[in-house]
């Protein structure tokens, strides 16, 4: 076997078993602590990494064949390290995966998922309407995520990490959810 060969095959591997891991979490919740919210951050960064493979973005999304996929962290940054740790040396479909991190929404330029921060929930209508429009798969962990336009809202409920889905706002920004993704989340649609 060749060293491609043997680097493609471990990578499969790893993202298979990331990819198990993450339906178990997603089917079935994950119990986290309210005394360390390090171990919920380590969690949430691997449901980043999984949307990614469950989530379609549209070919114009991607300014050219060899873009990476980029995760973006919009605010303060409760990943620390663990995003970056999670997504190294993995790809989708063929696109390396990047994080990026933005202290403001102006400086949001090119990405495919935004995590907002907490630290932004006082402006979190005005981001998200500024983000309509573009192919991004807004996240978030702040209450009333998904009511207020977000697409999915990582919510705690009763020390578990549950998925709140809100597919019109995928669908406003051309992306397609998979099915798998579907089943595993509550779905809100807000109200108009």
């Amino acid at each position: 076997m060749s060293v491609v060969q043997t680097r493609s095959a471990r990578q499969v591997l790893a993202s298979a078993r990331i990819g198990v891991a993450c339906s178990v979490l997603l089917l079935a919740g994950l119990e986290v602590s309210a005394q360390t919210p390090s171990r919920e951050y380590q969690v949430k960064a691997v449901f980043l990494f999984n949307f990614a493979q469950f989530v379609e973005w549209p070919p114009s999304a991607f300014g050219r064949a060899d873009a990476p996929l980029v995760i973006a962290i919009l605010g303060e940054d409760p990943f620390g390290a663990y995003l970056d740790d999670t997504v190294r040396g993995e790809a989708v479909n063929n696109r390396p995966l990047e994080v990026r991190r933005y202290r403001q929404l102006a400086d949001v330029k090119a990405c495919h998922i935004l995590f907002v921060s907490r630290s932004e929930v006082g402006r979190l209508d005005q981001t998200l309407a500024s983000l309509r429009d573009r192919s991004i798969l807004t996240v978030g962990d702040a209450d009333d995520f998904v009511r207020h336009g977000g697409a999915i809202q990582l919510a705690n409920a009763q020390n578990k990490i549950r998925l709140m889905v809100n597919p019109d706002a995928a669908k406003a920004a051309n992306l397609t959810m998979s099915s798998k993704l579907l089943r595993a989340a509550e779905i809100h649609t807000p109200s108009r």
